[in-house]
């Protein structure tokens, strides 16, 4: 039986997931601890949904491939689909920035994510590597944003999650936004199963706002039937990946028991 491995401290998402993934006969577990249930570990194929803590911890042991986008991505994207300065540099170098800017960690969650004066205020060297990679982003403010859950190139399913920077869930989404989304996706550099969400500026610019791993990604008004289909694409069996994807899979620790 397929299985599906949730992580510890479940979310709406992942309650979302778990009703979905039974209907579909899948068997869909939460784990009790950051590991995989010794009852579990032996079927295949096997798929997960958590944080990056969860993914290294089962991943190994699932023979799951967790996909996620390049930590670079954003900075690499053209200048009109950003409406910002966008880099992406080392530790070491943020810590000299001499202005005030967006700066949060591309992957996982070494640091806040927030506007930062300058770079002082960084963790020190006694805290991350210097080489650990940080994203510079010009301070803009964004109207309006949606999460748009993708496979193969596609918009799956879309929800708005906030309005002013304030949380404003709604699953109604404008023709524009889709329209957007489909011009951004061109510009590819991604997995075939990802979350990417854009918002509108509050000079009425559209922008990409991020890239994240389906797999660790709320779904907010997000048809829960199609997140389900991205998310077990993103994060299902080694042997299923391809060799488009395989740049993008996550590397995963060695257990050591």
């Amino acid at each position: 039986m397929t299985l599906l491995l949730l992580a510890p401290r479940i979310n709406e998402t992942g309650l979302q997931l778990l009703t979905s993934a039974r209907r579909r006969g899948l068997r869909a577990h939460t784990a009790v601890r950051w590991e995989v249930p010794e009852e579990l570990a032996g079927l295949r194929p096997a798929h997960l949904y958590g944080g990056p803590l969860f993914a290294d911890a089962a991943a190994g042991a699932l023979e799951v491939a967790p996909l996620e986008p390049p930590a670079d991505w954003l900075a690499t994207l053209p200048a009109e689909l950003l409406g910002r300065r966008v880099e992406c540099t080392t530790l070491a170098e943020a810590r000299r920035l001499r202005r005030p800017a967006f700066l949060k960690p591309p992957v996982d969650k070494l640091f806040p994510a927030r506007v930062y004066p300058d770079g002082s205020g960084l963790p020190g060297p006694d805290a991350l590597d210097d080489d650990t990679l940080v994203q510079i982003s010009d301070v803009v403010a964004f109207a309006s944003e949606y999460r748009l859950f993708v496979l193969d190139g596609e918009v799956r399913t879309a929800s708005r999650y906030a309005v002013d920077g304030n949380l404003a869930v709604s699953p109604e989404v404008a023709p524009e936004v889709l329209a957007f989304a489909a011009d951004a996706l061109t510009a590819g550099g991604l997995p075939s199963a990802a979350v990417v969400d854009v918002g509108r500026l509050t000079d009425g610019t559209w922008a990409v706002v991020e890239a994240n791993p389906a797999w660790a990604s709320g779904g907010y008004a997000c048809d829960p039937e199609h997140v389900l289909d991205v998310v077990l694409r993103a994060a299902g069996p080694t042997t299923a990946v391809t060799p488009a994807d395989r740049p993008y899979t996550r590397p995963i620790p060695e257990v050591v028991r």
